[in-house]
């Protein structure tokens, strides 16, 4: 058991016999009245976000959930097929329990959440930043190589398409910020 003072962003709990993870969270203390905290909390099953209100002070139930490193081996009919990389445990996971399947290269490091009392898959997590080489892009004006306001598409080496600065061209290993599939900076060699 834990109490609404409990909350912090990734905490797990049980909530309507469901299991929600906080995605965000507010304590609010109006002029009038009691202390409440506002909550966006996301379904670990359905991946839908929802937002609540607690009374300050309410015991809310802990999630038992487990965080697991996985590395991504490749994809088949099963769905995705991923290794645990301390016991070299193999798991398929099916293609709409991944958030953005297109991050996914051959040896991308991932999180997978896993329900500790049925040892099921909930979700799979991003690092924060993930690596990748540019396989497509058309080539920037001459003059606009020290602009990053202006940018173009680019396709990467999984088929992802995202959005670069003019100066990035074909070949080059770029970071994208997996959270919002933006440019984030070009990987020095």
């Amino acid at each position: 058991m834990a109490s609404t003072a409990d909350f912090k962003n990734g905490l797990c709990i049980v909530y309507n016999n469901e299991l929600f993870s906080i995605v965000e969270f507010q304590h609010v203390k109006p002029g009038k009245g009691g202390a409440f905290v506002r909550t966006k909390l996301k379904n670990l099953k359905t991946g839908k976000v929802i937002e609540n209100t607690f009374t300050s002070g309410v015991k809310i139930d802990l999630a038992n959930v487990e965080r697991r490193a996985y590395q991504y081996l490749y994809k088949d009919d099963m769905g995705f097929n991923f290794m645990q990389t301390d016991t070299f445990e193999q798991i398929s996971i099916q293609e709409n329990m991944i958030e953005t399947p297109g991050l996914l290269k051959e040896g991308t490091q991932i999180y997978i959440a896993f329900d500790a009392n049925t040892e099921t898959p909930l979700t799979c997590e991003f690092p924060p930043f993930i690596e990748m080489e540019v396989t497509y892009t058309e080539h920037g004006l001459k003059g606009d190589t020290a602009s990053s306001t202006a940018l173009k598409k680019a396709t990467l080496e999984t088929g992802l398409e995202i959005k670069v600065p003019l100066f990035i061209s074909v070949g080059e290993i770029i970071k994208v910020d997996t959270r919002d599939l933006s440019y984030s900076e070009r990987v020095r060699k």
